[in-house]
């Protein structure tokens, strides 16, 4: 049988030509730079066809970098076979003034599967045993506010919301017998005050912390309120203290605690505490999905779609993993903790960092790439701090108009708290992380797991009112941690972590966009293009890097 050949025909020099060849195949040029580079080409046809098969539609200069490295260099003398096993290149259609013809099933070019050995933890296949098209898809929602939220900002429903957490953390601190005697109520204590007034006898108050300040003496003074008042307190750090405990590390403002201790001076006495007590937060014991279930769940957070620091080629990596790579076809849940766009008129200036400026633009990309995972894949969304919800936390879920161009995603608030296969998963975006940075001197962003463990110590996402993570004062507090998870993962300052703490699988979700301007300026590296993969039988974990 005879073989056709032919070769790659030349474009015209032209701009004008070009321009109309790039937007009938729905491409747009960003920026002078870009332009000079499309005009220095023999030819555009690489260029379309690479942007063609990696699904690009914006040109900037890095772009078009990134896609003639999908280009083989001899391109101009590449022959192309008219069969069906390889690339055909049609001619040009009667009438058409453009040599350029119509490509049909283009040679595909190949992309390296990112390497097993890549300084994180190792895995092992043996570990990935099952496949996830042969398990049906197994999702229970415990908590999400989408549809829920009652609150109409009103003092009484401010005072209900602290009310509520109080209550809720100081019956878990009570039922686990953490504290050393039954609390007693502060208008009590103060009633009693003088029969409280020396290490013999001792009492215990239940509030919430506030008005956090080291003294000279290196003590450490707070306000512990509850619902009948309100009673300054101060700590010596034991001589014993870890770097984490309260006198040395800080408290979180509205976190609840309990403390042991005496009233100190007649006038105006002051409660110095003796012990300090948190939450309980016993050893976990998981409870893993069955050897019949033994599949995995992929986590990822902040791809920023939208801003042009968004990596796009890496991303063209995953995808070619998910479809190509054995781990991959272990994965049955795919969960997005949120800032899937970069969003508009989030911070003052963002436009300029925009490579798409139309919100539901954006959305729609987002959309376009998610549906490239595998249809075994089930993907389940949460909003963020850049998403197009209300920012007030607990957060709905995305808006249905939205959510109508996702042909198949599980939409849910944010935190939420749910279970894979009976593995109790909670996921949080994380936008708290920044209060806990400010206030606790452990705490860093560089470091992101520390304040996942003080959000468990705490058995509360987010403690402090009025700081930076706008909070809605549901009657009910529903960032208060009721059952402890067998996943917490949370994402927003694009790091990358996975460990365990007190038998809870701590994941923070790694991002999908480069380092910004912002974290330039403070120095701060993120660590990009991580898929983290949970085996939700064994919860062994597998970090995949795409950069």
């Amino acid at each position: 049988m005879s073989v056709t050949i032919c070769r790659f025909p030349m474009v015209s020099e032209n701009w004008a030509v070009r321009y109309r060849e790039l937007t009938n195949a729905g491409l747009i040029v960003l920026g002078s730079d870009a332009k000079e580079k499309i005009e220095s080409l023999s030819s555009i046809l690489p260029i379309l066809e690479a942007a063609r098969s990696s699904d690009v539609k914006l040109l900037d200069s890095k772009t078009i970098d990134d896609l003639l490295t999908l280009v083989p260099n001899n391109i101009n003398n590449l022959p192309i076979n008219i069969n069906n096993n390889t690339g055909q290149y049609t001619l040009p259609k009667k009438g058409n003034d453009s040599p350029i013809g119509r490509i049909i099933a283009a040679p595909q070019p190949e992309l390296e599967i990112a390497p097993r050995r890549h300084g994180l933890d190792y895995y092992d296949m043996m570990d990935f045993p099952m496949e996830a098209k042969d398990v049906d898809s197994e999702i229970e929602i415990h908590f999400d506010i989408t549809g829920k939220s009652i609150t109409e900002g009103t003092m009484s429903d401010i005072q209900s919301c602290f009310n509520s957490r109080l209550k809720q953390i100081r019956n878990l601190m009570k039922s686990s017998g953490i504290l050393t005697r039954k609390p007693t109520s502060i208008s009590e204590a103060w009633r009693n005050r003088q029969r409280y007034s020396s290490k013999d006898y001792e009492i215990t108050l239940v509030g919430l912390a506030g008005g956090t300040r080291w003294a000279r003496s290196g003590n450490l003074n707070f306000d512990i309120e509850d619902e009948t008042g309100k009673q300054l307190c101060t700590l010596k750090p034991p001589s014993d203290a870890s770097p984490i405990h309260a006198s040395m590390d800080g408290l979180m403002d509205d976190e609840v605690i309990g403390v042991t201790g005496y009233f100190y001076g007649d006038r105006d006495p002051m409660f110095v505490v003796q012990d300090i007590h948190k939450p309980p937060l016993e050893n976990h014991i998981k409870n893993p999905a069955g050897e019949d279930r033994a599949v995995s769940a992929a986590f990822l957070s902040d791809i920023h779609l939208g801003s042009k620091t968004f990596l796009q080629s890496p991303w063209k990596k995953m995808i070619h993993w998910f479809k190509n790579d054995p781990l991959a076809r272990t994965v049955k849940y795919f969960v997005l903790s949120g800032d899937g766009v970069d969003g508009v008129g989030i911070y003052p200036g963002q436009d300029r960092h925009l490579a798409i400026k139309d919100l539901f633009k954006q959305y729609s990309e987002l959309a376009r790439l998610l549906e490239e995972i595998p249809d075994w894949v089930d993907i389940i969304i949460l909003p963020g701090n850049h998403d197009a919800v209300r920012p007030a936390e607990p957060q709905p879920s995305l808006d249905p108009e939205i959510q109508q161009d996702y042909s198949d995603a599980v939409f849910v608030g944010n935190p939420c708290d749910f279970s894979l296969h009976n593995v109790r998963v909670l996921s949080y975006h994380g936008k708290s992380i920044d209060d806990f940075v400010a206030t606790l001197r452990s705490v860093s962003y560089d470091k992101p797991e520390i304040a996942m463990k003080a959000m468990l110590e705490r058995r509360h996402l987010a403690p402090s009112w009025g700081n930076k993570t706008p909070l809605s004062p549901e009657p009910e507090d529903n960032m208060v941690i009721r059952d402890i998870p067998d996943i917490f993962v949370t994402g927003h300052v694009h790091g990358h972590y996975i460990g365990n703490h007190k038998g809870v699988t701590l994941l923070h979700s790694s991002t999908w966009q480069d380092q910004t301007d912002f974290q330039r300026m403070l120095g701060f590296q993120p660590k990009p293009c991580i898929l983290s993969v949970v085996n939700l039988h064994t919860f062994a974990t597998a970090s995949i890097p795409f950069v």
